[in-house]
């Protein structure tokens, strides 16, 4: 019996500690998190919690059976710690303690699945288990869609699916809005070039997967998407660039992109008005402008500390039900992920999201730029259309979005420019200084 007892708990660490599993787990997450939407209204949000919480222990298995090849000091990036340090800190001034910590506990969870996924899969695995997990997604979507606005010519209210797809849009797939479509199709328009570029993929597999994901982009007829298709764009022409300049000339070019990019933020600012109308965003925009000043005027009362973090706003919340009573509306977020930072745990916390996002930016950029793979490239992309969409809606704060900012960043952490993976490598001291 002790002799059985001995292999049980050795053939389940080797189950889990295994590549099969590892790639079944990563799979399982990001269709659980991207289908979130879906999961909750098909059954509900008690069953995604439960799904979420199990992810979670499995993780922690999983972890443990692998606890020989992960180093502990490269397990998490400090920005993040000192983050979700600063989002607890906030349950002692939040308006409500309970409520705000069972917040908290959702945000370091999803976050605890990404680092989970960073530790059991490289990059080249992480894009192609989320280019198969959005395949099926975006197929399903549009198959909704077609069932929908075509074959029955009737709303799907329960998947808050309009079937306007005869129009050509705006439709939602099974996202719920069509901001979160475009979003979620630009980060697989980024992945299913990635694969094509590595050659991870058939073909005639990517050349469907870009077909299916712009398709979706364009008939969800978000506004940000244009923005997002620009700025990724942008970012994708000028990374070449640095990829194929000489080591002597490439810090001078990256300087130079840098002072470009500043120049872009600036000119984007003064030309917002034409811009706006251009997209023909004006409308959503007026709107957003409205939400912001009123947020602002609540962070005034607590710069530094903010009201307290809950991620998504609760409703019946001071200060969300007071901003949405103003305002005669009924928001769920800032629609715009810094704002919402700056009101929940303000100035501080504000600080803290931007010093983690904008560190995983720049060491998986200057990563990117120097490694022979072009897989290396995924990262960044991803956080540029992460950071850029922040500026339109709250996404990078919960689910898929930061689901996929954490994975990012844990990425970032484990290049060779992060000091944790020099001090990783460094040999041990032989003896006493």
């Amino acid at each position: 019996m002790t002799s059985t007892a001995h292999r049980e708990p050795g053939r389940l660490a080797a189950v889990l500690a295994s590549a099969a599993f590892a790639r079944a787990y990563t799979s399982v997450v990001l269709g659980a998190v991207f289908g979130s939407y879906a999961i909750e209204r098909l059954t509900s949000h008690i069953t995604y919690i439960t799904i979420v919480v199990g992810l979670c222990v499995i993780g922690a298995g999983v972890l443990g059976a692998r606890r020989e090849e992960i180093s502990l000091i490269r397990l998490v990036p400090t920005t993040l710690v000192v983050f979700l340090g600063w989002t607890l800190s906030s349950v002692f001034w939040s308006t409500d303690r309970g409520l705000s910590f069972t917040s908290w506990i959702s945000t370091a969870g999803i976050a605890f699945l990404a680092i989970v996924l960073g530790h059991v899969r490289d990059t080249l695995q992480t894009a192609r288990a989320l280019g198969d997990v959005l395949r099926v997604l975006l197929s399903v979507s549009l198959g909704i869609e077609i069932l929908s606005g075509v074959l029955l010519d009737m709303p799907f209210r329960f998947l808050g699916v309009q079937g306007d797809i005869a129009q050509l849009g705006p439709i939602q797939g099974i996202f719920g809005t069509r901001n979160l479509l475009g979003f979620v199709a630009v980060l697989a328009l980024i992945t299913f070039l990635i694969e094509y570029r590595t050659q991870s993929v058939r073909v005639g597999t990517s050349v469907a997967s870009v077909a299916l994901a712009g398709s979706l982009a364009a008939l969800s007829d978000s506004p940000t998407v244009l923005v997002l298709a620009v700025g990724v764009g942008a970012a994708t022409g000028a990374l070449a660039l640095v990829r194929h300049t000489s080591a002597s000339g490439r810090t001078t070019l990256q300087w130079a992109l840098a002072v470009l990019v500043v120049l872009s933020i600036i000119v984007g600012y003064v030309a917002r008005h034409p811009i706006i109308a251009f997209i023909n965003a004006g409308q959503d925009f007026s709107l957003r402008v409205d939400l912001w000043n009123a947020i602002v005027d609540f962070v005034r009362a607590r710069p530094v500390q903010g009201w307290g973090w809950f991620g998504p706003w609760v409703a019946d919340e001071l200060p969300f039900n007071v901003i949405n009573f103003r305002l005669d509306s009924t928001h769920a977020t800032a629609l715009n992920a810094y704002f919402d930072v700056l009101l929940q745990v303000g100035w501080v916390g504000l600080l803290a999201f931007g010093a983690f996002a904008g560190v995983a930016l720049v060491r998986s950029w200057l990563d990117a730029g120097e490694r022979h793979s072009v897989v290396y490239a995924w990262t960044p992309l991803m956080l540029i259309a992460i950071l850029i969409d922040a500026f339109f809606e709250s996404f990078a704060l919960a689910g898929l979005g930061w689901l996929m900012l954490v994975l990012c960043a844990v990425r970032a952490g484990q290049s060779s420019r992060a000091w944790r993976e020099r001090l990783d490598r460094r040999p041990p001291s032989s003896g006493l200084l």
